[in-house]
């Protein structure tokens, strides 16, 4: 786009007005190592903001101080928020928030969950959060217990296998 169809003010404040990163409403419980992954994140993307604070007159870098000043709020209140639960003080027979489930399905295909906080899931490692309908359909239940797992593809049924924290 040629530059004669940009105001000033649109370049002066390009990247400055990001909406702010959606703070669930739910409790923020954290295993250790979830707390630890929200410090270093903060630690990280607080490294990257010292240089880009003295380079007002680049566009781009105010542009990327605007996006680690909001990420850094959102962390920060992560944070401040976070309710950290100990795995270890979980009952072992019973599912818990920070729980390693391991489920059996309806064709005898096993597969292992770990129940974690929402900024701690990541399907890569099968960590989900405890406010997913996996986790929910989990929680409470012991070995040997079945349950619903309701999803879009269609609901399944998962037997608990073994619980470990």
């Amino acid at each position: 786009m040629s530059r004669g169809f940009v105001k000033e003010d649109d370049l002066e404040h390009a990247g400055t007005d990001l909406p702010e990163r959606p703070i669930s409403g739910q409790a923020n419980y954290v295993t250790p190592v979830g707390l630890k992954q929200l410090a270093d994140a903060a630690g990280k993307l607080e490294a990257e903001r010292s240089p880009l604070v003295s380079r007002k007159d680049d566009p781009v870098a105010q542009q990327r101080l605007a996006m680690i000043d909001r990420d850094l709020r959102y962390l920060h209140a992560r944070l401040e928020s976070a309710v950290l639960v100990d795995p270890h003080q979980q009952h072992s027979d019973t599912v818990l928030f920070g729980a390693t489930v391991k489920v059996e399905d309806e064709v005898g295909d096993t597969h292992t969950f770990m129940i974690v906080g929402e900024d701690e899931a990541d399907i890569a490692t099968n960590s989900v959060s405890w406010v997913s309908p996996l986790a929910r359909a989990l929680l409470n239940q012991k070995i040997g217990d079945s349950v619903t797992w309701q999803r879009p593809l269609g609901d399944l049924e998962l037997e608990i296998i073994d619980i470990r924290y």
